[in-house]
């Protein structure tokens, strides 16, 4: 695999997946404390618990909690006592879920990203071309799920290894058009709607060590998916460190999945380097998620950062904010806008379809490995015709131009940490 470089990329859609593919579903998260980690999600994002499973529910292997803002769905799930028999399934909303197996990803990896998971039209098909491409990637079998309660919903669930202990979640089925209860023997959960407008997943970004043994002889070769951008070291990488990424993505380009590797030689170590250390290995980076207004986004996370959501990356320096009009073009943000984007912090940047804004929190969690990311993409929502339609994948590019400044910026956050 011989990487071209940001420049010398030439993006095109070979329609290459081997099976449909329609959009992100959910992510599950493992940690040691699934209440208390939810709500601090839900309270740092503006996401509401639309449905748990845990002892009150009969099930005796692990708590589960729901939070949902718009289509972004977020499930926290923690181990109970690993003196749990693993032997009684009847009580387990996953057909494949092991106790013991739990404790250890929790104890290696801290909170992280268990599962990614997508719908598909056919999750048995899915899988079955997944296996026959990959040999050994397969987890866990097409299982339907009925839940007895609720009739409707009714999924089949299967899963692939994507990086390490990380797994896709093929789903399909009745219920995933309108995901009310997450999967089936979930009990939903009435809230007050607290959005503060966080709409979407649009990427999950994983670090591994070699990009070269990761996508041509696993993730593409399994799923089809088609190489949507590229970028290396030479593109968005500082003096003292650097990254080379692919970015992954289905034929509709409604699942982008990009994947970096670390880059050696340099003066410091390389953040990702660093990720794959502290994680025990490779894993999901950072989520990003989408808001169509991320002004009021950015207020209300700083607002609730203070109290219990989640802090920020160091700004840029003043420079950086003097040349967007330049960068991004001097129609694009009012003047006003301009300077809200330099009070929250947000980062803009451009490519040849449209706008990014773009803004990174800190680490989740103690350890310097998994954060957010929140977007919104401005453009690429209008035909030839001046008609909106649906807005195109990506639009506006994954922030090529600010990968130095936040590079420099997680520099600085490290030598704090001293890293």
């Amino acid at each position: 695999m011989e990487f071209k470089g940001f420049d010398n990329f030439v993006r095109n859609n070979p329609y290459s997946d081997r099976f449909d593919v329609v959009r992100f579903h959910s992510l599950e998260i493992w940690c040691s404390d699934a209440t208390n980690t939810a709500r601090r999600f839900g309270w740092g994002l503006g996401m509401n618990e639309i449905a748990h499973s845990d002892l009150a529910t009969g099930n005796n292997h692990f708590a589960s909690c729901v939070m949902n803002c718009n289509n972004v769905t977020m499930v926290f799930t923690a181990p109970y006592s690993n003196n749990d028999n693993n032997n009684d399934r009847t009580s387990c909303p996953l057909p494949n879920y092991d106790q013991n197996n739990a404790f250890e990803f929790v104890k290696k990896h801290g909170t992280a990203v268990k599962a990614v998971c997508i719908v598909v039209n056919d999750a048995v098909e899915a899988y079955n071309k997944c296996v026959e491409a990959s040999a050994g990637c397969g987890v866990l079998k097409p299982t339907k799920l009925e839940d007895s309660k609720n009739q409707k919903n009714t999924v089949t669930i299967s899963e692939v290894k994507l990086v390490d202990d990380v797994v896709i979640r093929w789903i399909s089925g009745t219920s995933v058009t309108n995901v009310p209860l997450y999967l089936p023997f979930y009990e939903a959960k009435e809230t007050m709607v607290q959005s503060i407008g966080i709409t979407r997943i649009d990427h999950t970004v994983s670090n591994v060590p070699k990009l070269n043994e990761v996508i041509p002889k696993h993730v593409k070769a399994m799923t089809g998916f088609h190489e949507f951008a590229e970028f290396t070291t030479e593109d968005v990488g500082t003096v003292d460190s650097g990254l080379n990424s692919i970015v992954m993505a289905s034929n509709n380009e409604a699942v982008l999945l990009p994947f970096n590797e670390p880059t050696f030689g340099t003066k410091r170590q390389s953040q990702i380097q660093t990720y794959l250390i502290h994680n025990n290995g490779a894993g999901i980076q950072h989520i990003a998620l989408k808001t169509n207004d991320i002004f009021h986004t950015i207020r209300e996370m700083r607002t609730r950062g203070n109290i219990g959501g989640f802090e920020f990356m160091p700004a840029p320096n003043p420079v950086y904010y003097s040349r967007i009009p330049e960068r991004i073009g001097k129609d694009t943000l009012t003047s006003e806008q301009l300077v809200e984007l330099q009070k929250l912090g947000i980062l803009a940047d451009k490519d040849d379809q449209g706008v990014l804004l773009q803004i990174f929190t800190k680490p989740v969690g103690d350890r310097p490995t998994l954060f957010v990311e929140i977007i919104q993409r401005i453009g690429c929502d209008k035909d030839e015709r001046g008609q909106e339609v649906e807005q195109r994948a990506a639009c506006g590019g994954f922030g090529k131009g600010n990968f130095s400044e936040l590079f420099k910026s997680i520099e600085e956050y490290e030598k704090q940490l001293n890293i």
